[in-house]
């Protein structure tokens, strides 16, 4: 009896003090992506970048931090093919654009999590690209075993000018605007 008492303490304590434990939950980074989107006066391109690093830290079924790297030489355009979508690659992936060579990641690192309730946050992030780091802020949803997030970004704060009528003028239909679109799918 009094064995079958220790044991029952131990497993409470064990159940107990496994549930305060942090837990960190990698993503899958076959099935996890990120979509851009990036818009200027003529139109629309859109494509992929993937990830090479990234998880959640998960407390008590509760998303508490997180770290994503984004490989940039991955960086694809899927609205065009052949001649084009290699142009248009290549001109994002150069000194214009994302500097790939110089700079390959991207990082985000969440600093604040407002839990808004039913598996929805609201998440306060350093974003680096091109060396540059600034704060960002969007939604994270968490559903099950995936989380979604769309992102804002203003290129321009990273050093991103090319096209953009804020530095340039006379760009006329040749200009792109400085804000791109990052929906981000993350399956752990």
């Amino acid at each position: 009896m009094k064995k079958l008492k220790i044991i029952g303490i131990l497993v409470t304590l064990l159940l107990t003090y496994g549930n305060t434990q942090s837990q960190t939950k990698k993503i899958d980074l076959t099935k996890s992506k990120i979509t851009w989107t990036g818009k200027k006066i003529t139109g629309e391109h859109q494509g992929t970048i993937d990830f090479k690093e990234g998880y959640l830290i998960m407390k008590d079924n509760m998303i508490t931090g997180g770290r994503f790297v984004a490989d940039m030489t991955t960086l694809n355009n899927t609205d065009q093919t052949g001649k084009p979508k290699l142009n248009l690659e290549g001109h994002l992936k150069s000194d214009d654009f994302f500097g790939t060579q110089n700079f390959p990641t991207s990082t985000l690192v969440f600093k604040t999590i407002q839990n808004k309730g039913k598996n929805n946050y609201s998440i306060t992030a350093d974003l680096t690209i091109k060396g540059v780091t600034k704060p960002t802020k969007f939604d994270l949803t968490v559903k099950d075993d995936t989380a979604t997030a769309k992102l804002i970004v203003d290129r321009t704060k990273y050093d991103i000018k090319y096209g953009s009528g804020s530095y340039f003028e006379d760009l006329g239909d040749k200009t792109i605007y400085n804000d791109f679109e990052l929906e981000v799918f993350l399956k752990m």
